[in-house]
């Protein structure tokens, strides 16, 4: 009986954790309990709905490597989580790139860098600075809005910063209408 109880507990060690509810729908690769909870309180800390998003976010704890977002998977340097409510604004900006990977559409991104700024939308033209990217304009707006707090390491400190293009309260409204729009779209039959 031992024996399978502890059978048991590798083999729940060895799998990645899944999490499901208020903040959406995600599983972990890796990382410490403390990274992981400093992942869902990032999460919980902003009032985003995040259970908008449609599938499931595989999450990469890794050391070593630069936080970045890919469609249904975000990589989370480990060191910058353990520094603990320093890291929400980037587990937030990341999350917001999977907001303008799974629930945005070419309109709304064409609407989105008009509003916001920026050359490009995401990185199809090379070599611009990362404030020029409408995406991650976006996506640290999105942080920002969502969490206005003095800890949230993307609250813009001056004017020209990727997060100040929109007052909050204005950004909000608009990510709103948006997602109303996506509901609607998501809901047609077709």
């Amino acid at each position: 009986m031992h024996r399978i109880a502890v059978l048991s507990a590798a083999a729940c060690l060895a799998l990645p954790a899944t999490t499901s509810g208020a903040v959406g729908s995600y599983t972990f690769d890796g990382g410490t309990k403390k990274e992981r909870e400093t992942v869902v309180a990032a999460l919980e800390a902003s009032s985003f709905d995040w259970t908008l998003l449609p599938g499931p976010v595989a999450i990469h704890i890794v050391r070593g490597e630069p936080s970045r977002s890919l469609p249904h998977e975000i990589w989370l340097e480990a060191d910058l989580l353990d520094a603990g409510e320093f890291a929400w604004g980037v587990v937030q900006h990341e999350f917001a790139h999977q907001v303008d990977y799974q629930l945005l559409d070419d309109a709304q991104r064409d609407l989105l860098l008009h509003e916001l700024g920026g050359r490009d939308w995401c990185y199809s033209v090379p070599g611009l600075a990362h404030d020029q990217y409408g995406c991650e304009r976006f996506a640290s707006t999105l942080a920002w809005s969502f969490w206005p707090s003095r800890e949230n390491s993307m609250r813009p400190t001056h004017r020209g910063d990727e997060s100040a293009a929109m007052a909050p309260a204005k950004f909000r409204a608009l990510v709103a209408k948006l997602m109303s729009r996506t509901a609607r779209r998501s809901t047609r039959k077709y």
